[in-house]
């Protein structure tokens, strides 16, 4: 298990000092598959550290093209997140019957029995290719599938295509106030940020592995095989562990290099969750109250920058 605790790290740096490292933890911990806990927290943040330095020694963009390409993938996987069930049963052929989500009947995929409306897509389909494209540097297939997004949530055109859950099925919770495919905050940020990449040269965009995805596979599978939806307090506090993890390595990550790509998607949903407060679409889950939702959301920006602001300072002096 402690070849799991490599994968923190660049490939570079596991083909260089991978063996090494692995030699250390077993004379370290003999007959333990895992090392203690504080050795676990130590090993992973010096892994994004290196990941962080790693890419920052990588010039093939700038910075800010590298920002807003990593906050387009977190914004496809925010819109992905309350349908990974969805997309799990339409994928595998299952009829979901009673589980259907946001929907108290089955028939809603054409080869499932029962009574009422069919659909041929789940609507989570459109963020999993934009997240998939997105992940190979391709944002002109990312693009039309954001575009998709915002003429589901626009229009009552899609109710056959997608269903009604286009246009008021369940969405993405957090702490606040729901975001639904109606409120097109979070699709309009995600095709503006593709329209950005799409206009840059394919050279300059970062490819990452197809391994990305493992966790989203395994996220569908969780979430479809035990039928856990996004109103789930299990779902919820998940969540909101995923997104507390993703706050620390960004903060790990700024504070080691003293770079600002990371405060952008971290701005960008902060943005997105701050509007969905605001506007109310929907009072039907609120997990905290408005204002302690709103210092959560706001209190990692100045943070973040701050902290890129020390490095630098501390960097000029060496």
């Amino acid at each position: 298990m402690n070849r799991l605790l490599l994968a923190a790290y660049p490939k570079s740096y596991r083909s260089r000092q991978g063996k090494e490292l692995l030699t250390c933890l077993a004379e370290a911990y003999p007959g333990r598959a895992w090392p203690p806990p504080r050795e676990v927290v130590a090993l992973a943040r010096a892994g994004v550290q290196a990941r962080a330095r790693a890419t920052v020694d990588d010039t093939t963009g700038p910075w800010w093209l590298d920002g807003i390409h990593l906050t387009a993938l977190v914004l496809a996987a925010l819109a992905l997140v309350p349908y990974l069930q969805d997309v799990w049963h339409w994928a595998l052929r299952i009829d979901p019957g009673q589980h259907a989500i946001a929907f108290h009947f089955s028939g809603w995929y054409p080869w499932a029995g029962g009574p009422g409306p069919t659909r041929l897509l789940p609507y989570g389909l459109l963020p999993l290719v934009g997240l998939i494209a997105l992940l190979r540097g391709k944002p002109l297939i990312a693009l039309p599938a954001a575009a998709a997004m915002i003429w589901a949530g626009a229009t009552s055109h899609g109710r056959t295509l997608f269903g009604d859950e286009g246009k008021r099925g369940l969405s993405y919770y957090g702490l606040g106030a729901p975001i639904t495919a109606r409120d097109l905050a979070l699709s309009g940020a995600l095709c503006a940020a593709c329209a950005v990449l799409a206009l840059c040269p394919p050279s300059r965009l970062r490819r990452r592995s197809y391994r990305w995805l493992a966790p989203v596979v395994l996220a569908m599978f969780v979430a479809g095989g035990l039928h856990i939806i996004s109103v789930s307090p299990a779902f919820q506090r998940g969540l909101f562990a995923l997104e507390a993890a993703a706050l620390i390595a960004a903060w790990v990550a700024t504070a080691a290099t003293g770079d600002h790509r990371w405060l952008i998607p971290v701005a960008a949903v902060a943005i997105v969750r701050t509007q969905a407060i605001v506007v109310q679409p929907d009072a039907f889950m609120q997990s905290f109250p408005d204002l302690v939702v709103l210092i959560l959301l706001v209190a990692p920006l100045p943070a973040l920058a701050i902290t890129a602001q020390r490095r630098q300072a501390q960097a000029l002096p060496e």
